[in-house]
């Protein structure tokens, strides 16, 4: 396999100055590691600096402490904005984005409240909108769209949360179930105003009833003031009733018992009163939170599918590197040289800008975490397993460090993507971060788990064989 390295840091990388940088950082782990040691030391090279964290201006969508203010929602519209203009300078026009970006300017000056009714099977939600829509609704003064949603809790899938709400009434009929009460804690994460609606409480006996409002208020107390638990009874069950007549007979009939929305409707009333701006600008931030991700994933799948080719040719060059240099020393020197390039050309497709000494010093890290993990030793034999059983292993020294090699360049440029996909778009550069190594412990394991699966492994290993023999090949002299 024939590799041409045109690029000024895989060339001089091998030289003696970054070798010098190399041997002080692996020496010692290469002496107790023996071939194992290669192996890892190789992992060093495979290393990645994984980001300056830009843009100090990124809006948080979490529970906000104190109201929001008109200039952070015209923020967080801006920052959409930059996202939008990204992707068309990076994949072309993007009309429909364009027309929900106009539409969130739109938003700001709303008047009309949007309610949704949500909650699992049997709970009453359709009734309460039916009866607020024909005892409550009237009566206000201020534009209001009631809206029944779906039923939650039908499959073991999560339940989506209507995204365009202003307020959600979230209807119970007891004490909360733990998907009920992870919903409202999704709820209470992206700032959605809820209620609690206890319904069906006309089924209660007094004490009852009083001792399950206590009960959710002691469980809500961390997600929702106690006046945002209310209880009703929207479709109270006919009572049995008995007149004793004049002639000593006793006649019995059921009486259909009214409605009682009286603590829903004066909250409802309420939150209206003092909240309504409020509650306008939380959704417009949620919707501009909704569409910069949507933008967001296109970008990203545009920017994978340049990326993934790239990484190919990297891992190939780092395989084809530590199979052809005998001497572990210079494995090491030249996929480090290797491994920096990739990181500096992938920041680049991510727009994010590393220095050499970055890209160096984020080597030492990642390979240390590798150890750690326990990625090394796996890879190595797990790899060395399989080529057991192939001849080519035998004849070919060096092949298990550079099948290694490749498949451990191969998860750094994928953590890499995975890391670059969740950092902020668009943003202004700030001073750099430090290292989230928890983080990047995250990325490498979930990296490693997608890609050890033997049928992959077997799969890698015989296109390595491949271009591996390829260079075996050429390596050879020519009869004279």
């Amino acid at each position: 396999m024939a590799v041409q390295l045109r690029r000024p840091i895989l060339v001089g990388g091998i030289g003696l100055s970054f070798g010098l940088w190399m041997l002080q950082g692996i020496h010692e782990s290469v002496a107790q590691f023996d071939e194992v040691g290669v192996i890892g030391a190789i992992a060093l090279g495979t290393g990645l600096w994984f980001f300056q964290k830009r843009g100090s201006s990124k809006i948080d969508l979490s529970p906000l402490s104190s109201p929001l203010e008109r200039a952070t929602v015209e923020q967080a519209i801006a920052q959409t904005q930059r996202v939008i203009d990204l992707v068309e300078i990076e994949i072309g026009d993007q009309k429909q984005l364009r027309q929900q970006l106009a539409q969130l300017t739109a938003e700001l000056e709303r008047q009309n409240l949007q309610v949704a009714i949500v909650g699992g099977k049997g709970v009453g939600k359709t009734h309460l909108v039916k009866v607020l829509q024909s005892d409550w609704l009237p009566q206000q003064s201020q534009s209001v769209n009631l809206q029944d949603t779906p039923t939650l809790f039908v499959s073991n899938q999560a339940p989506e949360v209507i995204p365009d709400s202003d307020l959600v009434l979230f209807v119970i009929t007891g004490d909360l179930t733990d998907t009920e009460f992870q919903t409202l804690q999704q709820l209470k994460a992206v700032n959605q105003r809820t209620l609690v609606v206890l319904n069906k409480q006309d089924q209660y006996l007094p004490t009852d009833r009083a001792l399950i409002l206590q009960q959710l208020r002691q469980r809500m107390s961390e997600l929702l003031p106690a006046d945002d638990i209310v209880e009703i009874s929207a479709s109270p069950a006919p009572v049995k009733v008995r007149q004793h007549q004049p002639d000593a007979s006793l006649q019995e009939w059921m009486e259909e018992q009214t409605p009682d929305l009286t603590a829903l409707t004066q909250r409802i009333s309420q939150i209206f009163t003092q909240e309504a701006q409020q509650l306008v600008w939380a959704s417009t931030v949620r919707a501009a939170s909704a569409l910069k991700a949507e933008a967001k994933a296109q970008l990203n799948q545009a920017r994978r599918d340049r990326v993934l080719p790239l990484i190919e040719q990297y891992q190939w060059i780092a395989g084809a590197t530590a199979f052809a240099n005998p001497v572990p020393a210079l494995d090491l020197l030249a996929t480090a040289a290797i491994s920096t390039q990739l990181v500096i050309e992938l920041g680049g497709i991510y727009q994010q800008q590393f220095s050499l000494s970055q890209a160096q010093s984020a080597a030492q890290t990642l390979g240390s975490l590798m150890f750690k993990l326990g990625l090394v030793e796996l890879s190595t034999q797990t790899i060395g397993g399989i080529l057991k059983s192939n001849a080519f292993t035998y004849v070919a020294g060096g092949v298990v460090q550079g099948v290694s090699a490749a498949y451990l360049t191969r998860l750094a440029g994928l953590s890499l993507i995975e890391y670059f996909q969740e950092q902020e778009i668009g943003a202004n550069a700030a001073t750099s971060q430090p290292l989230n190594l928890e983080r990047v412990a995250e990325k490498l394991k979930k990296v490693f788990q997608e890609n050890q699966r033997r049928a992959f492994l077997q799969g890698f290993v015989k296109q390595a064989l491949g271009r591996l023999r390829s260079e075996s090949a050429q390596a050879e002299p020519t009869p004279l």
